[in-house]
Order: C-alpha cells, then structure tokens, then sequence
C-alpha cells in the first residue's frame, strides 16, 4: 500500500495504468481524467477509484490546479481481506462516487503521512477499503464454477517477487504452480486483477522508483532491475506511471 498527496496544475499525467487499484480524493480543485472511454472530473470530497490494469490519464479541469491524496492498493492485500465473501475482485462502475466508508478509510490512511504505515494498522485499512469495495459492487459476492487457486496463484506471485532481475519462464510457473500457462494466466489476472508478466513488471518499476528516490543513476536502476536497457526501462516506466522515470527522479530532488 503506498501513499502520495500532490498538486498539479496542466496535464499532470499521460495515458497509463497501474496493476493496483488507486483509491484516493481530491482535496481542492477539480481532478480530470479519461477513464473506461469515458471523461470523468472529481471536485472536493468525492472518491476517485480506479481498477487495476485500467488505463487512465490525469489533468486539471481549471486552470487553478488540483490537489489530491492517492492510495495505490495492491489487489492481492484486497483479496486477502475479502476472504471467502467474495468469489472475485470489486470492480467499481463509477470512477467517481460519493461514499463516507471509503472516504473514512482513505481519511484514515492519511492521519499521519510522516510515519510508516504499521503492520496492524495496515491490515486494518485493508478490511475497511475491501468492505467498501464490496459494497459498491454487488456482483463480486456471486459464486461462479471457475474457482480460485490460491495457494497456486500466491506461489507464482512470490515466486516473480523473488526473481525481479531474471527472464521468467512460463515453464518454470507451470512446475511452480502445478496449473499450465493459460490456466494460470486466467487464475491470476481474477485473483490479482492483472497478468503475470504485468505484475513482473509492475514490480521491477517499484524497485526503480525505489533505487531513484535512493540516489542510484537510471542507468543503474534499469540494470538492477532486470530491463535490457535505460530506453527499455523508461518506456515501461512512462507506460506504469503516466511519467519519465527522469522527470520522476526531478520530483524526488524537489521532495
């Protein structure tokens, strides 16, 4: 789970998407963005919720800017809070709604941005954001034929955690998982709300966004990382997260 505040005036971000879900508000202004084929503008005190794997832009819609708080959630941690009430992942029709328990829930993720979020209070914010997920998507607690493997999408996942600077293969999934490829592609874009070689990637850029706020030349982030290249890297980069890694590293400076 991580957390951002930030104000934008103009474009602020370029087409993108995340493999997690980003839940957020926006505190003054007005937020802008195309989303499912469709333009969406959040003022003061309306939720923002955007599923995973979406692609999405951001801009403001005056010219006075706007100014927001984000959580990006990974869909594994709202899985795990479900539990067995819910058969998929919520997917939320609306990007923009009006709800007080997601609101108490993000408001709560936001008491104290100077302190690292503790394990307790994490599993916590966990439950209030799937609960209020769930209840803004009926459909999910509907039980289908085509169960969840778990155990075997969650060893894939720990798996490609594991093996960020390596070519993963999908016969090495297969013998990790015990589910053929396309089974479990299917597995784990329904339990994680994205591809594993999305998730692969998703997760090399955190640790590049991690080694850049760290100091560590994009060269050496790209390579560490396991990308071919610094071109390669920064074109998934831009792809993740709307941004260059180098205007991301400018960011950080500022910070």
């Amino acid at each position: 789970m991580q957390r951002i505040e930030a104000y934008f005036s103009g474009e602020a971000y370029a087409p993108h998407r995340h493999d997690t879900y980003s839940i957020g508000y926006t505190i003054n202004g007005v937020q802008s963005f195309d989303y499912r084929g469709a333009r969406s503008d959040s003022v003061a005190g309306q939720v923002i919720v955007l599923h995973p794997d979406e692609i999405h832009t951001g801009e403001a819609g005056t010219q006075e800017g706007f100014h927001y708080r984000m959580l990006y959630v990974e869909p594994s941690l709202v899985r795990e809070a479900l539990g067995p009430e819910a058969n998929a992942l919520p997917f939320l029709r609306d990007a923009v709604l009006t709800d007080p328990r997601l609101m108490q829930a993000i408001q709560a993720a936001f008491a104290d941005m100077d302190t690292s979020l503790e394990p307790v209070a994490m599993d916590e914010l966990a439950v209030l954001l799937a609960d209020g997920l769930l209840a803004n998507d009926k459909s999910a607690h509907r039980t289908t034929g085509s169960l969840i493997d778990l155990k075997a999408t969650n060893r894939a996942r720990e798996y490609l955690d594991g093996n960020l600077a390596q070519v993963v293969h999908s016969d090495q999934l297969e013998k990790i998982t015990g589910l053929d490829r396309f089974a479990l592609a299917r597995q784990f874009r329904k339990a994680f709300g994205t591809s594993p070689y999305r998730y692969l990637t998703m997760r090399r850029l955190d640790q590049v966004r991690g080694d850049i706020a760290a100091g560590t030349t994009l060269v050496d982030a790209a390579v560490r990382a396991g990308f071919s290249d610094q071109s390669h890297m920064t074109r998934r980069f831009k792809t993740g997260y709307g941004i260059s890694p180098g205007d991301w590293q400018r960011l950080m400076h500022q910070t």
